[in-house]
């Protein structure tokens, strides 16, 4: 017998539930973080052999409190994303501050970012939301390339009445497994990373009633197509 998939008043009570239960856990892990700072600063001089490992200790503690503090972090976006307040917004106008944002640190480390205007339709859009999904896949793309390279961005109006936006990097790409799977949670190649980001992007995108996709090969690059209805 087939489950019934949950509603969407379901899924939207099982964020909140998830998003409070994590909110409770991020508190104590600033507490706990707080407390091993202070430890720590109990073995800022270190004078003997026992003391120097518990100083390392403490350091290594440290680190593990900021990764599940951020790990929380990305789970309450991941997990909230459904909180929107969409208005008829211009797509281009988004890109351009994103653009002119990350631009001058990609060009510190060796990308060139292209952004081609054009004629678009308003879109039906949470600008600040959006923002996020831009953010997360202009970073990607930079790490992607770190001997340097092109990143593109390119915007137009199909058939049917919605809106494309192309991000094309001409990095490292990404295996046909690892395509299959990168919108997966906690699915991620970077060291350090929690895998939340383009889950939370395809979310935010979804949620707009749009869709993501991508196309990559190894050695060549990655493109990103968004589309999103027109408003």
């Amino acid at each position: 017998m087939t489950p019934t998939p949950p509603t969407h008043e379901q899924y939207l009570e099982l964020a909140e539930l998830a998003g409070g239960f994590v909110h409770e856990i991020k508190n104590h892990l600033n507490a706990l973080s707080l407390n091993l700072q202070l430890l720590g600063e109990d073995f800022e001089t270190p004078t003997t052999p026992v003391e120097r490992k518990a100083q390392q200790r403490v350091a290594r503690l440290n680190d593990e409190c900021r990764r599940l503090v951020d790990l929380s972090n990305d789970f309450l976006r991941f997990a909230r994303t459904a909180e929107m307040h969409t208005a008829p917004t211009d797509l281009g106008e988004v890109v351009a501050r994103m653009v002119d944002f990350l631009a001058p640190t990609a060009r510190a480390q060796g990308v060139e970012v292209n952004w081609f205007p054009a004629e678009l339709p308003l879109v039906k859009l949470d600008a600040e939301m959006f923002e996020k999904v831009l953010l997360n896949l202009m970073l990607n793309a930079e790490d992607a390339m770190e001997a340097g390279g092109t990143l593109t961005l390119q915007a137009r109006a199909v058939d049917g009445g919605a809106v494309e936006l192309d991000v094309i990097d001409t990095g490292c790409g990404m295996t046909p497994e690892l395509a299959a799977r990168v919108f997966q949670p906690f699915v991620t190649t970077k060291s350090g990373g929690t895998g939340l980001g383009l889950a939370t992007a395809r979310k935010i995108v979804q949620a707009h009633g749009g869709s993501i996709a991508l196309q990559s090969e190894p050695g060549r690059g990655t493109k990103f197509t968004i589309r999103l209805p027109r408003a």
